[in-house]
């Protein structure tokens, strides 16, 4: 053995001995063998939405090099998994596990259920400039790929300022349209906004069609939270899908749902209005998290903003989530209360619901504080039905250190839950749903299907024993049942623990 090949031999015995479940053979005779892994025993889900089937899946570098009855070639790594299905790593659509994660680059509540790819600035918020943000990951790489959508609030604050409650002038437009361009330019995949939040909420019609025009030139997309989830749903709807008439380009609800009791039941007629604007040519898709209970602000029960209105108030506590429901998960300007009910400090404080909603909107407003509510207001057969629709995908919009169990558990609930326990979705209907329907509805290539020439971004899980364990008391308990996660050919999570590669990407729109 020369000593080249000796150093070879060395490198991949070490690999495999900090690598659980990795067997490393050196070979005197053909030493580009140890650049390759092959992944051998695998139940094969390719993201396609094709049968499950026994497989051996070949990693060189960072992309899958082949698939199918493969030997091991001298001198490669080998990993048996044991007959465990080995899926694309899950693309999570609507993700907000970009903040703080240059303090916490594991990502560990996104790896540990299996997710590879995020993709951030959603509901119009990506606080920096997408060109300088990806130039940040490609400095300090992190576990995870990243994408990023433009932030139409984020574009609307930098030009209107605090003078914000009102349309935007021709020239303001003019102003953001640049912006759009500006951030296309440098990568981005489109635009996203966040119509039921300020500044985004004031804006018209026109200005928003004329904004995702501007993304549209550069071939890009369009994802919304649109402007209502409960009130006005149906003429949200007809808008985003106006948007994607008028600019011929494709569009994207975020967190599909029907956040209203008057509205439960009535999935089938949202998604037969998706359907027909399908029907007419308007590429119109969904991302659905699976959980009843959204995650956001109190204000947003208050569309007209008024927040000192009781029948406003009164309505929102009949109608879209009861006091019991409405948990407060965090409030800067009086911390004791984080954790409680509505309904429990109203008792405690020796007042109705709707009189302690005013009064905490404007404790906190008066405090200049941050506030956060958990809310029920989704209806189960709904959830399911939004799920099951052959053009949505599995999101999480979650946060690595989130109060809602979404961020550390939704991808592996759907696999508990609406695969195993009820059988809304078969095993690799699911996994599409997660992998190569997402790339799709994102405009990602060569992510979210195993195939030969995609890149290495793999989970292998156990699925009689993959399951959610984040729960409202413990929203960030880590998932059990995914055994490795591969980004870009690097393992980074094994055995229930980060191996701390951050061999993720920034990934930017193609041309």
């Amino acid at each position: 053995m020369t000593s080249l090949q000796l150093r070879f031999a060395t490198a991949w015995l070490s690999v495999a001995a900090l690598v659980p479940g990795v067997q490393a053979v050196a070979s005197p005779t053909k030493a580009a063998g140890a650049s390759t892994t092959l992944i051998v025993n695998a139940l094969l889900v390719d993201g396609t939405g094709a049968a499950p089937r026994k497989a051996a899946v070949r990693i060189g570098a960072d992309r899958i090099t082949a698939v199918g009855a493969l030997e091991p070639l001298p001198g490669e790594v080998v990993i048996d998994a044991h007959g465990l299905a080995l899926a694309p790593g899950f693309i999570d659509t609507h993700s907000h596990h970009a903040g703080g994660i240059f303090e916490h680059p594991d990502a560990l509540a996104a790896v540990s259920q299996g997710i590879t790819t995020i993709v951030v600035g959603q509901d119009g918020s990506l606080e920096q400039p997408p060109g300088s943000f990806l130039a940040r990951l490609e400095r300090e790489p992190v576990a995870v790929n990243v994408a990023a959508y433009l932030g139409h609030g984020t574009i609307r604050s930098a030009v209107m300022g605090s003078d914000f409650r009102r349309a935007a002038t021709a020239r303001e437009v003019t102003r953001m349209r640049g912006m759009v361009a500006d951030g296309m330019r440098a990568g981005a995949l489109g635009l996203s906004t966040g119509l039921e939040y300020d500044p985004g909420i004031y804006s018209t019609k026109a200005e928003v069609i004329a904004l995702a025009a501007e993304a549209a030139r550069f071939g890009g997309r369009y994802i919304s939270h649109i402007r209502s989830e409960d009130r006005r749903l149906w003429e949200a709807l007809e808008e985003i899908i106006e948007i994607g008439r008028v600019n011929h380009m494709p569009v994207q609800v975020s967190h599909m749902k029907l956040a209203m009791v008057d509205w439960w039941g009535q999935a089938d007629r949202m998604i037969a209005m998706l359907d027909r604007a399908r029907a007419e040519g308007i590429d119109i898709t969904g991302d659905v998290y699976p959980y009843e209970y959204w995650h956001s602000t109190m204000t947003v029960l208050f569309p007209q903003r008024d927040f000192d209105n009781r029948a406003s108030a009164e309505f929102a506590l009949r109608s879209l989530v009861l006091p019991q429901d409405l948990i407060i998960s965090r409030f800067s300007a009086d911390p004791s209360v984080a954790g409680k009910t509505l309904q429990e400090i109203s008792i405690a404080r020796g007042s109705d619901p709707a009189s302690t909603l005013m009064q905490l909107i404007a404790q906190s407003q008066a405090a200049g504080g941050d506030e956060s509510v958990i809310a029920k207001s989704m209806d189960p057969g709904d959830v399911a039905k939004l799920i099951a629709w052959p053009h949505s995908n599995i999101c999480t919009d979650g946060m690595l250190e989130g109060t809602h169990p979404r961020g550390a558990g939704a991808f592996t609930r759907v696999l508990r839950y609406y695969v195993r326990e009820r059988g809304v979705l078969t095993l690799a209907e699911a996994i599409r749903k997660m992998t190569g329907e997402s790339a799709a509805h994102v405009g990602l290539r060569d992510r979210g299907v195993v195939r030969a020439g995609a890149y290495a971004d793999l989970v292998l899980f156990d699925p009689d024993r993959v399951a959610d364990r984040a729960t409202l008391e413990n929203p960030r308990a880590l998932s059990v049942g995914v055994e490795k996660v591969w980004v870009n050919g690097s393992i980074v999570y094994a055995d229930g623990e980060a191996t701390g590669r951050h061999s993720g990407r920034p990934l930017r729109r193609a041309p």
